[in-house]
């Protein structure tokens, strides 16, 4: 019986990006936890050193980020995603190759976290703006709503692998799969047919600078894309102080095994598989903004119950997973639309330059989340930090969205002009 393809699946290059994107996703989500492990674990990290290697990771959106869309815009997207592959794996197999010769130490880590995090940053930036000239307009939602779908599922089933890798092989080694999975995804990625038109050149006379800001005032002149960007601040910036913290939370202060980690990433995740369903269903039914508004609201309840658990591991982990299941469903509901929205405003060329943007307002405040989440850890204590940054969280995401056209939004806005 042969296999009938319905949607975007009977779209080929799709399909290659799309496995391309979920074979790099499983292996990424086995590093974002074996790498963290390996310096609590393996090199004794204490908790503000956990937040300086958090923050080495993600300072290039902060330090890059606006020029990153730049050089994205300047470009083809696909050579620079292909290009990106084959850095990071160069650059994480060093991690395995120092521990195999017993030459693995922090520095190491503080220099491979930066230098894969600008490749990262480029990558993201080029996927973002390449999905909208490969689908058009009308799928979006549903192309996002696919990619959200194998981003939830690697981040179930990755740390889960992970957590056992890591038992079994230790969490260097656990790293080789990731190299593996960046080679896959440049594999599949240059396998794509669709030819890609090349980018408008830049005028003459434009400065950098004048280039540079473009992105930015299309965002500040927006509303609907304002607000979505000091939102996903908001996240980033306390969803770095978990980044940096939670690792050290689960495993020192409440003393549970590595596997609880995996656990709890896992059932987030795969309430993640449903918010795609939910995400779509959202945007349909209530419209996109309302859509936003409830994705915010869930992740704030969600990761609320992580600092409040208590008490023995039987009744720990359940409140653990209850928070994952809140925040799995949210955070899906949330990317999914906020992404497509954004991808529906910005013009053809600006693409990569809206997107950096909002990279670089959304993931460059994981740094700082990160300095902060291991400072306010040494100050209060882990579980005092991550309380005060959930309980902030909420009413901030809350007040932002309720007082701006969100409520309102029903449907794709239209497509923004754009040039200065």
């Amino acid at each position: 019986m042969r296999l009938r393809l319905t949607g975007l699946w009977r779209h080929a290059d799709f399909r290659r990006l799309w496995l391309a994107q979920t074979v790099s996703l499983f292996g990424s989500e086995i590093s974002a936890l074996a790498i963290p492990l390996a310096a609590a674990l393996t090199l004794g990290a204490t908790p503000g050193q956990m937040g300086l290697l958090r923050a080495a990771g993600t300072a290039p959106y902060l330090a890059l980020g606006l020029l990153a869309g730049v050089w994205v815009d300047r470009r083809r997207r696909r050579p620079v995603l292909i290009g990106a592959d084959l850095g990071r794996a160069v650059l994480l197999a060093t991690i395995p190759a120092a521990a195999l010769l017993h030459a693995l130490h922090l520095p190491l880590l503080f220099v491979v976290a930066p230098l894969a995090g600008t490749l990262t940053l480029c990558f993201d930036v080029a996927a973002g703006a390449y999905l909208p000239g490969l689908l058009g307009r009308d799928d979006l939602v549903e192309g996002n709503g696919k990619l959200a779908a194998s981003v939830a599922a690697a981040e179930g089933a990755g740390p889960g692998l992970a957590s056992v890798l890591v038992q079994v092989l230790t969490a260097p080694l656990a790293i080789v799969l990731d190299v593996l999975s960046f080679l896959v995804s440049a594999l599949l990625l240059g396998a794509i047919r669709a030819p890609e038109p090349a980018p408008e050149p830049a005028r003459p006379g434009r400065s950098l600078w004048r280039d540079l800001s473009e992105g930015l005032r299309t965002i500040l002149g927006a509303p609907i894309l304002r607000v979505t960007a000091a939102m996903s601040g908001v996240l980033n910036l306390t969803g770095g102080i978990t980044d940096a913290l939670l690792v050290y939370y689960i495993t020192v202060t409440l003393g549970l095994p590595p596997v609880v980690i995996g656990l709890f990433f896992a059932v987030g995740s795969a309430s993640g598989l449903l918010g795609t369903l939910a995400g779509h269903g959202a945007a349909r039914r209530l419209g996109p903004g309302p859509a936003i508004v409830l994705g915010a609201g869930l992740i704030g309840l969600g990761w609320l119950t992580v600092p409040l658990a208590a008490g023995p591991p039987p009744v720990l982990v359940p409140a653990l997973v209850s928070g994952a299941v809140l925040a799995g469903l949210g955070n899906t509901t949330y990317n999914i639309t906020v992404t497509s929205v954004r991808q529906a405003i910005a013009p053809a060329r600006l693409l990569g330059r809206v997107g950096a943007c909002q990279l670089f307002i959304a993931y460059g405040a994981l740094p700082l989340g990160a300095l902060l989440g291991g400072a306010l850890g040494a100050w209060l204590g882990v579980r005092e930090a991550l309380l005060l940054a959930m309980l902030a969280r909420l009413p901030l995401l809350l007040g932002l969205a309720l007082a701006s056209p969100l409520p309102a939004l029903r449907a794709l806005p239209e497509t923004v002009d754009g040039r200065r």
